[in-house]
């Protein structure tokens, strides 16, 4: 049986582990455990997804979040704060994959028909296959008219934990997602003085679970356990295979339905305290000593003390910087994202793509924790019938 080294150990990372450990094939997994939640979300954030659409998937369902929460003797809030899902990924590693390997991968090669991987200590193992479950660090986006300030005036919304050093402060947060309105949510609640440009007319407030507390059949009808698109379109992301039969123009149509702008509605009184601008973008910005002087396409100007970019992330794979130049030549990227066939395998044989950077081949699903219910089996089975 081949061997497979699993670079990180998130959601998908510890899923895959999972389902690859339970077919029989020997992996070696490599990465801190929910490294990326821990160091690039903020501490007080709550996650936008209902309990359902929260499992890390295993093969025999034993390591849910219902499982965990009954260990634990006591509920999940709903929504759930960030410190209970760490904790549960945690949980989740110690029983499915106890022997991760907390080392970065520092460097990927080919080798021999097979893979070459350089540790952060300068170790070197070999592997059949390779399995990039490495999360959404690379690729913050920050918009063009945003990029000259110094990194003193700007950050994007990841690069927060604690929002505490903003107490007092002028703070302008650019984005209408989720990300966007808990940072704003979460600086008012650190004493900044806050305000929102949000290039939509309106927010796209969301009610996660109000259907399920009028109706649980109503609610199984109309909503698969993913939370991800509308009624309608959700049942069709749900199943990846199905999603793929659409013509191209279709798929890219149904995806963009499915992560347009929004939030979750509990965000709604938290923001009082913010000043919110709608139908707005930025024109221009201008640094001086310690302050940003900002112009919106209206005319108006602002003059902030920091500009906080909730823009989201544009996947380019070529940007993991453990990549090889040899396996970036062979790499097969459309826009950013690698083409992938059955088994998440790229046009490298024996390299997997898992996570954000398979939304484009399997769908916007995949940009969830949710997507760890198919990618978990489907991996596994390709890879242990090769």
């Amino acid at each position: 049986m081949k061997s497979v080294a699993i670079i990180g150990a998130g959601p998908y990372g510890l899923a895959a582990a999972a389902h690859l450990r339970a077919a029989g094939v020997p992996s070696r997994s490599f990465g801190r455990t929910m490294e990326y939640w821990r160091e690039h979300m903020p501490a007080q954030m709550k996650l936008r997804s209902i309990v359902e659409a929260s499992h890390i998937s295993d093969p025999g369902k034993s390591f849910s979040l219902d499982r965990y929460t009954a260990l634990r003797g006591r509920p999940l809030p709903d929504p759930i704060p960030i410190e209970d899902f760490i904790a549960y990924g945690e949980w989740f590693q110690q029983q499915a994959a106890p022997d991760v390997d907390p080392r970065r991968v520092a460097q990927v090669s080919a080798a021999d028909g097979g893979f070459r991987l350089r540790l952060e200590d300068g170790e070197h193992v070999t592997s059949d296959r390779v399995v990039v479950a490495a999360g959404l660090a690379p690729f913050p986006h920050i918009a063009p008219e945003l990029r000259e300030l110094p990194p003193e005036l700007l950050s994007h919304s990841s690069a927060h934990q604690r929002f505490d050093a903003f107490a007092g402060r002028r703070v302008l947060v650019v984005g209408g997602r989720q990300s966007a309105l808990e940072s704003a949510a979460l600086l008012s609640e650190a004493s900044a003085e806050v305000e929102v440009v949000i290039r939509a007319p309106e927010i796209r407030w969301l009610a996660p679970g109000a259907m399920k507390q009028r109706s649980e059949l109503l609610h199984r009808i109309l909503y698969p356990p993913s939370d991800v698109g509308p009624p309608g379109l959700n049942w069709l992301v749900f199943f990846p295979r199905a999603w793929q039969q659409l013509p191209p123009r279709q798929r890219r149509w149904v995806a963009a339905r499915c992560i347009r702008p929004a939030a979750a509605g509990w965000l709604r009184d938290r923001l009082a305290p913010a000043r919110m601008t709608l139908s707005r973008r930025i024109r221009a910005v201008a640094a001086g000593d310690a302050t940003v002087r900002v112009a919106l396409d209206d005319g108006s100007e602002r003059t902030v003390d920091h500009v906080v970019a909730a823009t989201g992330f544009r996947v380019d794979a070529a940007r993991y910087e453990f990549l090889g130049r040899d396996l970036l030549t062979d790499l097969r990227l459309v826009d950013g994202y690698p083409m992938l066939g059955a088994g998440f395998e790229s046009s490298i044989p024996g390299l997997h793509f898992l996570g954000a950077p398979s939304a484009a081949s399997f769908g916007p699903i995949m940009r969830f924790v949710a997507g760890t219910r198919y990618t978990g089996p489907a991996l596994a089975r390709a890879v242990a019938t090769r």
